[in-house]
């Protein structure tokens, strides 16, 4: 086997507290990977994180301000490719994850048998001190994805995970809130192999998490990413499902009023419900229209991303 780099990403925002444990806690050597960086990128902290982390000698790229988890996420793929790694390893600085089995997750990609792995919190149930209804939570957004994508996703919203270098070519991540959604629809959809990996977890009774710490405004947000994704990706699908859904209703409405029609010889007093149902049937045609447009424009995308993937590897093995 070919010698490989691994880089270890954490991303922080005031983490002083727990970063340099995590960071201590991180395998130096891994079998069958030649070196290992560790990379942590400061996601605009005010704390000590930075100062900190350089006193550990590894590898900061900081943000000025805050600009999320998932442009974090993409300024380390960035500095992944630039630095020629083959493997990009993301696990959380706060100590809910044991750093031991990074070999496990980066196992799979070296012997080949995936593109890019996950970890699963849930192999076993609801993981110890996890608030249920984050559980409830995470368990719908799982189901979702799995529903899009058509492969059973146990655990879509987990951050510790591994990319083989040619998934991280292909990645053009636009959600900036989050993106552990976002990548796996993303890969999944490009015919990547996932693997996922069950994983330990911890959580602290005390801790808020700075990503979900509203459970509807996270639903929210990564339900957008999600549709956003689905709609990219597979636009017939996703448009057709909503006419399905109208034309549906256009008929069951459409139906009463055949039926009071039949009965009684007239549509009245229900004649504003026959305008609806026609203008629902009219709505069902032109989404029907949409989904074929869009389903045209995203070959054209799938396309043009074609082409960056040749040019993000032709500039990055080249330089």
């Amino acid at each position: 086997m070919n010698p490989k780099k691994l880089i270890i990403y954490l991303p922080a925002l005031n983490e002083e507290k727990d970063i340099i444990e995590v960071i201590k806690s991180l395998p130096k050597k891994i079998s069958g990977v030649a070196e290992v960086e560790i990379l942590v990128i400061d996601d605009g902290s005010t704390d000590r994180t930075r100062e900190l982390c350089l006193k550990e000698k590894v590898s900061v790229v900081s943000h000025v301000v805050n600009r999320g988890v998932g442009l974090a996420f993409q300024t380390a793929v960035n500095y992944a490719l630039e630095a020629e790694a083959d493997i990009l390893v993301s696990i959380d600085a706060d100590g809910q994850f044991d750093a031991n089995q990074i070999k496990d997750l980066v196992l799979p990609i070296l012997e080949r048998k995936a593109d890019f792995c996950t970890g699963n919190r849930f192999k076993h149930g609801k993981p110890e001190n996890m608030p249920y209804i984050k559980f409830w939570g995470n368990s719908q957004i799982s189901r979702l994805v799995s529903f899009i994508s058509g492969v059973r996703i146990y655990d879509a919203s987990c951050g510790f995970r591994a990319y083989s270098r040619e998934s991280l070519y292909s990645l053009n991540v636009q959600g900036s809130f989050t993106y552990t959604h976002e990548t796996i629809l993303e890969l999944l959809q490009k015919g990547f192999h996932i693997n996922q990996v069950a994983i330990k977890v911890k959580y602290y009774q005390n801790r808020v998490s700075r990503i979900a710490n509203n459970l509807w405004t996270y639903a929210f947000r990564t339900s957008l990413i999600i549709f956003k994704t689905w709609k990219d990706y597979k636009p017939l699908r996703f448009f057709l499902s909503i006419a399905g859904v109208v034309i549906i209703l256009a008929l069951l409405i459409g139906g009463f009023v055949l039926v009071h029609w039949l009965q009684t010889g007239m549509i009245t007093p229900y004649k504003s419900f026959g305008f609806i149902a026609l203008s629902l049937c009219g709505i069902a045609v032109i989404l029907t229209t949409l989904a074929f447009v869009a389903d045209m424009l995203t070959r054209i995308r799938m396309n043009q991303e074609r082409i960056l993937y040749l040019t993000k590897k032709n500039y990055f093995e080249k330089n």
